[in-house]
């Protein structure tokens, strides 16, 4: 193996008990997971939102959204089931800064034992907030330690045909949405559901195991090939193939981000709150796809837009909620947005019984 060693990092188990999480947010997780499987499984019938920072940095200006998201969230909640974002890895780096876990500061080395200690400290606080948390599984060797804290986990594009992220998905507690890969082939995007959802014998810490199958394993929509895949046709093709595949709690999540908010090859994150509607408005004429779309996958930050860090001075550096990767929606465009959707959702509540008559 061609490599250098640079320490030890200390046990999982020492920053366990260094940074615990408490009975009441383990409880909470417990409920938030529960909560997020009856609606894929169509007992509820509120839409998944999983919206939050492309990336989980800086941590203050991270629970300074999730303050204002807890606040939101008591307005929604009858409508929508809000879990933030809380992604401690940056999946798509050819080099350069590969996210808070590995590198907390962004101007010092990398240094994993202290990225593990912040991000688990963040993301305990946000759960103590009342939120449920979603991270991306880059890695499944370093799941310990960050997997009791999530109440939705999501496999990338460029992982879920990996069989290793598909067995480790087949072994979660938790609702996981394996992104279509990029090449945008919906049927092998399919095929990372079918393995999900089945048992495996594989090796975990060291023991040889068998995983039970994750029934709440589901497809998350997020473009292909610089295009979207959001269409009437698209969500008709993965239903057949699930069909086709007797796939449990056949559901799909739709990103608004990614290609599919893709203009002539730039990214429009301004599109998202729009393409989240019209994706709801368009499958009101078909029942089944009405049920297959469980909710959308939201990148949204305290202010609009991006950064770059290689062009910023660290002085100059923006702290206060502005991303350092992929461009986000601001609060407030955030806030109208879940606002409108709510409110949206509560009207077709009150007139299905007139149609119903009619």
């Amino acid at each position: 193996m061609s490599y250098s060693v640079l320490k030890k990092l200390p046990p999982v188990e020492s920053i366990l008990q260094e940074i615990p999480l408490s009975l009441s947010a383990h409880q909470q997780i417990t409920r938030d997971r529960r909560e997020v499987k009856a609606i894929l499984e169509g007992r509820d019938d509120r839409l998944l939102m999983i919206v939050g920072p492309c990336s989980a940095w800086p941590k203050q200006a991270v629970l300074e959204y999730a303050n204002r998201l807890v606040q939101l969230n008591e307005k929604v909640k009858n409508e929508l089931k809000l879990i933030m974002r809380v992604y401690i890895q940056k999946p798509r780096t050819t080099k350069g800064w590969t996210g808070p876990v590995n590198q907390p500061d962004l101007f010092s080395e990398p240094d994993i034992a202290a990225g593990i200690k912040y991000t688990r400290d963040m993301m305990i606080k946000v759960i103590e907030m009342g939120l449920p948390i979603a991270d991306e599984a880059l890695f499944t060797h370093n799941a310990k330690g960050f997997l009791e804290l999530l109440s939705w986990v999501a496999i990338g594009a460029r992982s879920s045909e990996d069989q290793e992220h598909r067995i480790f998905a087949s072994a979660l507690d938790c609702a996981v949405g394996l992104k279509n890969p990029t090449h945008g082939s919906l049927a092998i995007g399919v095929n990372s559901i079918i393995a999900s959802q089945h048992s495996h014998v594989a090796v975990f810490d060291g023991y040889e195991v068998q995983t039970h199958g994750n029934h709440h394993a589901h497809m998350v929509l997020r473009g292909s090939n610089n295009a979207p895949n959001y269409s009437i046709a698209h969500l008709k093709e993965v239903k057949d193939y699930m069909d086709m595949h007797q796939i449990v709690n056949p559901s799909v999540i739709v990103d608004v981000s990614h290609d599919n908010c893709l203009i002539e090859g730039k990214k429009n994150h301004q599109l998202q709150p729009s393409i989240a509607l019209s994706v709801l408005e368009s499958i009101k004429k078909y029942p089944e796809l009405n049920q297959l779309v469980k909710g959308f996958m939201v990148e949204s930050f305290i202010k609009e837009g991006n950064q770059k860090v290689d062009s910023v001075h660290p002085e100059d550096l923006d702290l206060g909620g502005l991303s350092i990767t992929d461009p986000c929606l601001s609060w407030e465009q955030t806030e109208n947005f879940l606002l409108e959707l709510a409110e949206l959702r509560s009207l077709e509540k009150t007139e299905l019984p007139k149609e119903a008559l009619a």
